[in-house]
């Protein structure tokens, strides 16, 4: 495995564990959501490129496109969530604590 494939696996994979153990607070989790989008994003640009894969050029810009509504939907949320409750923790947020 090249250099470049083992670092944007290493960082997918980075990403996945920072999802996992910082769900504590919702703009953590946004931010290892981007990190796991940006990767795959580069993974599958580059084995498009090696592959010269005509088919799916255009997965990485549709991949990229839905990343940044995933990220606008998600601050949009830690935006309301903010406002509505006074804290963006979700540990708070959940609906059997009432």
């Amino acid at each position: 495995m090249p250099s470049t494939q083992f670092t944007l696996t290493a960082m997918f994979f980075m990403g996945l564990t920072g999802v996992t153990f910082y769900r504590n607070h919702l703009l953590s989790a946004l931010l290892c959501l981007e990190g796991l989008m940006l990767s795959l994003f580069l993974l599958l640009a580059i084995w498009s490129l090696q592959t010269n894969a005509t088919a799916f050029t255009t997965t990485p810009m549709l991949l990229l496109a839905f990343s940044a509504c995933e990220a606008g939907l998600g601050l949009a949320l830690l935006v309301a969530t903010t406002r509505t409750h006074g804290i963006a923790n979700l540990n708070a947020l959940t609906a059997l604590r009432w």
